[in-house]
């Protein structure tokens, strides 16, 4: 996600022409955009990262299903 922040940031600034931003060429945010699709599409699934993920965005559910049912 910090990536996608920089890529973000970097773009209004170039678009703006602010500071040193402006002299940076629009090939380098390219780049960034470049390196994020490959980080989200091989590197994240290589790792198991996205797995990883969505078993702790389950595990959170059950608890909070197990706490609401022995709560009533």
């Amino acid at each position: 996600m910090p990536i996608i922040i920089a890529i973000v940031v970097l773009s209004i600034l170039k678009y703006f022409e602010v500071s040193i931003v402006a002299d940076l060429s629009w090939w380098w945010i390219a780049a960034l955009l470049g390196v994020a699709f490959v980080w989200f599409e091989f590197i994240e699934r290589m790792l198991g990262l996205d797995k990883r993920k969505a078993h702790e965005q389950l595990e959170k559910a059950r608890k909070e299903r197990v706490k609401k049912t022995f709560k009533n």
